[in-house]
């Protein structure tokens, strides 16, 4: 989390320290993400600068003791002109609400003008997963696309990894050989029946492992040149350090290019694939949220519409009276 010297500029002292413990309280006690946390305090800090424009000084802790609606207006309508969309305002609103609400707790504000905001209505998007068949060809052709084959290895391992567990890219490439059970690298042998994940804001979660994960896991291990150290991440890249998102995604780039499938199919799409295949072949929406990590159901739920669309495809291609 960073602590810019702007906040110092558009703030007076009374209000940035007040600032500095609402940010510690996320940090500390919400356990939100640092890039959450970062989000959340850049937000502010343009708010006030909007509200130094606004009243033509820096704000105070009091001038947050009652907000009114026509400040927050002003703020998202100048915020809307510089280009942002429905998604980042509604994280400006959600920021600022939050900050409120903490001075609130301490007796040194009223959240009620902010409670009367509605946040913009937000644009309807659907998750994009790629169908079980493209998923497969995704995975087998990371076998044929590089030179290196334990580099072929590393890539079709991860994709299986996020298939099969439905993980986040920084959640598969944090894991390390003891999560797999694998003591000697020399000789692999992954046994791992669950992960423990620990995702967004801390939360930590169960995912059971396939043998088909477990499988790509041992035959990347085997052919990685690099010693794994078992609390070392097991994802190395072609220097030997931890391999990053970046390499991961761009390994996807090419394969898609390959297939000829859409820019919807990214390493994320395979855990959209997850959720959408598990609860197409029956899956409890409540465990596919536990599986995931969501810490809403209704975060989860937007998948009974993508298997709901793919349904009526299905039934538009072959009912003989579609």
């Amino acid at each position: 989390m960073s602590t810019s010297p702007q906040i110092l500029i558009f703030a007076a002292p009374c209000l940035t320290k007040a600032m500095g413990a609402w940010l510690e309280h996320l940090k500390s006690e919400r356990r939100l993400a640092l890039k959450t946390l970062d989000a959340y305090e850049r937000d502010l800090r343009q708010f006030c600068q909007h509200l130094t424009d606004y009243l033509g000084h820096p704000p105070r802790k009091s001038d947050f003791s009652d907000l009114k609606p026509l400040h927050m207006r002003g703020y998202l309508a100048r915020r809307r002109d510089a280009g942002n969309g429905a998604r980042t305002l509604a994280r400006d609103l959600a920021g600022i609400r939050s900050f409120v609400r903490f001075l609130e707790k301490r007796g040194e504000a009223s959240s009620a003008g902010l409670t009367a905001m509605r946040a913009p209505r937000q644009p309807a998007t659907l998750p994009k997963p790629v169908k079980a068949e493209e998923a497969e060809q995704l995975i087998s052709l990371n076998q044929q696309m590089h030179e290196e084959p334990w580099i072929a290895a590393r890539d079709a391992a991860i994709m299986t990894l996020l298939y099969g567990c439905g993980l986040r890219i920084s959640e598969g490439l944090g894991l390390t050989p003891a999560d797999f059970h694998i003591s000697d690298p020399a000789k692999p042998r992954a046994s791992a029946r669950s992960l423990r994940i620990l995702g967004k804001g801390g939360k930590t979660r169960l995912v059971p492992v396939l043998p088909l994960v477990n499988r790509a896991i041992e035959d990347y291990v085997g052919k990685c040149p690099y010693v794994l150290k078992s609390d070392q991440p097991i994802f190395r890249g072609m220097r030997g350090g931890p391999a990053q998102p970046a390499v991961v995604q761009r390994s996807m780039r090419l394969m898609r290019g390959a297939l000829g499938l859409p820019k919807t199919a990214t390493p994320h799409a395979m855990r959209h694939s997850f959720a959408t295949h598990l609860l197409g072949n029956g899956g409890d929406l409540r465990t596919i949220q536990e599986l995931l990590g969501h810490a809403s159901l209704s975060t989860t739920q937007k998948y009974t519409a993508v298997d709901t669309d793919a349904l009526l495809k299905t039934w538009n291609a072959a009912h003989p009276r579609a």
